[in-house]
């Protein structure tokens, strides 16, 4: 029986039978089906998301084409194959580029900087010393002898508060996210991947021809394989999942003419960080080490306390005695685990994850939608 008050044309070209449906619409999950299509050409493939954008952080992040500075590598080494790790971020980034053009992306190499303020004097010097080490060990993945490099001669340009050293990674880059993903969106259909917005799947029931997902909206898609692309959100469909929401709190500023600010900017392991965008706004975000209890959540919304430090940062380090007007505040949600390594594998038959970027979704997602197609077009 037809779903209930779908027409015929809806029915047939919209929400009809799918070899493939992957659930999300975020990064991860439009370059698996764009990727799938384009090895499978003749098979349908059609993509279902909850909300009217991507509801985690492909359309949420701050722009960030990074693969972690030295005080985040030095903590990630401990949790596993570092340089396997940085290789699947870098080579998720080249995927990407090379997918839309760093046009469509609006995407600059500007480099990346890693603030200390006098009080992280230990810190810094403990993230100096390792500027040799990292750079061999990651010179066979990044093809260059020298990604990091002493840049504290710099720091008086930028007239940040109290900052008396800068390590500089000179690979990374940023891009808009928001371009970013409207190009990945005309790809999809291009490609004759129907990709239908407020679509929540409620269930996934396996049927001995495949599965059926159940929709929010009373439809039902018929799909021979499921991909699961909703990282913080992967537990309320597959709760097994060791996946664990992390909310990133975000705000821009006022259009700021006379600052320059030109790069990437970490502070404080990481857990903050800021940028320039093209009208002069400055981006800012983080904070969720400050109560990692409280942004263990998928609800969007923001606290005073992130919000209160975020600002006190700008005030006091960034834009050291500038009364600021904010003008955007927003948050997004990411999905961390116990591993660094992203879950890509089949969990139920027939139905793939391809879940848990742990904050570094825009390096690592276009990677990941590209093995995911491979398991799905091989399933």
């Amino acid at each position: 029986m037809p779903n209930a008050n779908l027409s015929y044309w809806e029915h047939q070209s919209f929400f009809g039978p799918a070899d493939v449906a992957i659930i999300g619409a975020g990064l991860v999950g439009l370059t698996a089906a764009i990727y799938l299509k384009q090895q499978r050409p003749s098979w349908r493939v059609v993509v279902l998301e909850r909300g009217p954008l991507p509801s985690g952080a492909s359309t949420k992040n701050a722009g960030f084409a990074c693969f972690g500075s030295i005080s985040e590598l030095i903590e990630q080494e401990k949790r596993g194959d570092l340089q396997a790790i940085v290789a699947a971020r870098w080579a998720g980034l080249a995927r990407l580029r090379a997918l839309l053009g760093d046009t469509a992306l609006d995407y600059w190499p500007v480099g990346g900087y890693e603030l200390f303020r006098h009080e992280e004097a230990g810190l810094a010097a403990e993230c100096r010393d390792k500027i040799d080490y990292f750079n061999v060990l990651l010179a066979p993945v990044i093809g260059h002898a020298r990604t990091f490099r002493d840049a504290s001669a710099e720091a008086g340009q930028f007239g940040f508060g109290g900052v008396v050293t800068l390590l500089k990674n000179e690979h990374e880059g940023s891009l808009d996210a928001g371009r970013m993903m409207r190009a990945l969106l005309a790809r999809a259909w291009a490609a004759d991947v129907p990709v239908l917005t407020n679509c929540a799947v409620e269930n996934v029931e396996s049927i001995p021809a495949g599965h059926h997902l159940h929709l929010a909206n009373g439809a039902t898609v018929a799909a021979g394989q499921v991909m699961l692309a909703t990282n913080a959100f992967a537990t309320e469909l597959l709760p097994e999942l060791a996946v664990t929401p992390g909310r990133g709190q975000v705000l821009v500023t006022e259009p700021l003419p006379d600052v320059q600010l030109p790069g990437t900017f970490h502070y404080d392991h990481g857990y903050a960080y800021f940028r320039q965008l093209p009208d002069h706004r400055v981006l800012l975000g983080g904070g969720r080490n400050l109560d990692f209890s409280a942004e263990e959540t998928t609800a969007p919304g923001l606290t005073r306390t992130v919000q209160h430090y975020l600002e006190n940062l700008l005030r006091e380090v960034i834009l050291p005695g500038q009364q600021t007007r904010i003008d955007y505040r927003w948050s997004g949600v990411m999905g961390f685990g116990p591993a660094l390594a992203p879950i890509i594998d089949w969990v139920r038959p027939g139905v793939l994850a391809a879940v848990r970027c742990n904050g570094m979704g825009v390096a690592l997602g276009a990677g990941i939608g590209w093995q995911a197609a491979q398991k799905l077009a091989t399933g």
